[in-house]
């Protein structure tokens, strides 16, 4: 079962590259032969998020309007890695600059996929125990949200009725819960 499956690239072409969208068109060649004229690639950078607790055992949220979805949703701090930057770095300062909490003790829960299929890139969870606020919001100009508490209770019902939209946030929080038990 360790047969190499891996693809040959004939030909790759870039079809727009903008800061948030990139996407790529290669030909490619499968183990079998077939090849594939048209196959494109999102690429972007590795992404983090952050289930923030305080020591109080309340759940850090933000709110924000999600354009792409038409819809205001509750959701876990996440955001970018820069180039070359540690994810936990990212996930720390993304915490800090989205909510002005910080702190606490950090612990990598998952690295996941988007879209295997389709996107480049990786998405790094993390839990951090004890967060507490410590300084000023620092949003980026796309960026408008609030900060919101959720108790553990709460947290866990959003999920149970599907209130928690981005599949990259429902999986580490769900795996959390399950490890739990």
């Amino acid at each position: 079962m360790s047969k190499d499956m891996k693809w040959v690239t004939l030909d790759s072409e870039y079809v727009i590259r903008r800061p948030w969208l990139t996407a790529r068109k290669d030909k490619v060649m499968l183990p079998n032969g077939n090849v594939l004229d048209e196959y494109y690639v999102l690429e972007y950078p590795d992404w983090v998020n952050v289930i923030a607790i305080t020591p109080d055992d309340q759940f850090v949220f933000v709110r924000q309007y999600r354009y792409a979805l038409g819809k205001t949703v509750d959701e876990i701090v996440a955001g970018v890695c820069e180039p070359g930057e540690d994810p936990l770095i990212a996930a720390q300062r993304e915490l800090m600059e989205e909510t002005g909490y910080g702190g606490g003790v950090w612990e990598k829960v998952a690295v996941l996929s988007g879209n295997a299929g389709a996107t480049n890139n990786l998405t790094h969870c993390f839990i951090a125990r004890g967060v507490v606020p410590s300084g000023p919001r620092s949003l980026d100009e796309g960026e408008y949200m609030d900060v919101l508490l959720f108790s553990r209770k709460e947290v866990r019902e959003m999920l149970e009725r599907g209130e928690i939209w981005q599949s990259l946030m429902a999986a580490p929080l769900w795996k959390m819960f399950a490890l739990e038990k």
